[in-house]
C-alpha cells in the first residue's frame, strides 16, 4: 500500500508564518485556514454572515455538497473582527480582495498564502491545504481522537484520517531520535 504522507507545518513554522503576517486580511486568512482545517474551495463560498462569533462556529459546504459545522479559536476570532471591522465595502463575500473589492478566487487566496510564506524565511513550498494537514495534525498531538478528527475535517471515510496517525508517530519517532 503507498501512503502518501500529508506535508504538515511545525508549530514553530506555524509562528514563523504568524509573524510574517502584516495586515488584518492576511492574518485573519491565515488564523482562519489553520483553525478551521478548511479547505480553499469551502472559504471561497464563504459569507460575512456564515460567522457565528457567539459560539465561534460556521457552517460550510464541503465535498460532496455536505455541510458541517467548523469551529475557530479565539486568535481567529479577535483577527476576523479586525478584519471585518476595517472594511469599508459591502461585499457579502467573508474575504476580498484588497482592490476594488470582490470576493476572493482561489488562486487569489492561494497568492495571499504565498506572500505570508515567503516573507516568513521558511524554505519550504507552503500552500494552504498545508494548513489543513497542520490543523489535523495538532488535533492529533494535541489528544483528539481520530473519530472527532475525522468529523471536525469533514471525512467520509476513516482511512483518510488514518493517514494523521501514521504521521503521528513518524513524528514520535523523529522525536524519540532527536532526544534520545
Amino acid at each position: 500500500m503507498d501512503i502518501r504522507i500529508p506535508k504538515f507545518l511545525s508549530e514553530v513554522e506555524i509562528e514563523h508564518l504568524r509573524e510574517a503576517c502584516q495586515t488584518p486580511l492576511e492574518n485573519a486568512l491565515f488564523e482562519f485556514m489553520y483553525s478551521t482545517g478548511c479547505r480553499i474551495g469551502e472559504a471561497v463560498t464563504l459569507n460575512r454572515q456564515s460567522i457565528h462569533f457567539s459560539n465561534q462556529s460556521l457552517i460550510v459546504l464541503g465535498k460532496g455538497n455536505k455541510e458541517r459545522e467548523v469551529y475557530f479559536n479565539t486568535r481567529c476570532d479577535i483577527w476576523l473582527k479586525r478584519y471585518l471591522d476595517e472594511r469599508t465595502d459591502d461585499q457579502e463575500a467573508l474575504f476580498v480582495t484588497v482592490r476594488a473589492p470582490h470576493r476572493m478566487s482561489i488562486p487569489q487566496m492561494r497568492y495571499v498564502i504565498k506572500q505570508i510564506s515567503k516573507r516568513s524565511g521558511i524554505n519550504k513550498n507552503i500552500h494552504p491545504h498545508q494548513l489543513r494537514h497542520s490543523y489535523a495534525t495538532t488535533l492529533l498531538n494535541n489528544g483528539a481522537p481520530l473519530e472527532v478528527i475525522q468529523n471536525l475535517m469533514g471525512h467520509e471515510k476513516s482511512e483518510t484520517t488514518k493517514i494523521y496517525a501514521y504521521l503521528s508517530g513518524t513524528l514520535r519517532r523523529e522525536l524519540y531520535k532527536k532526544y534520545f
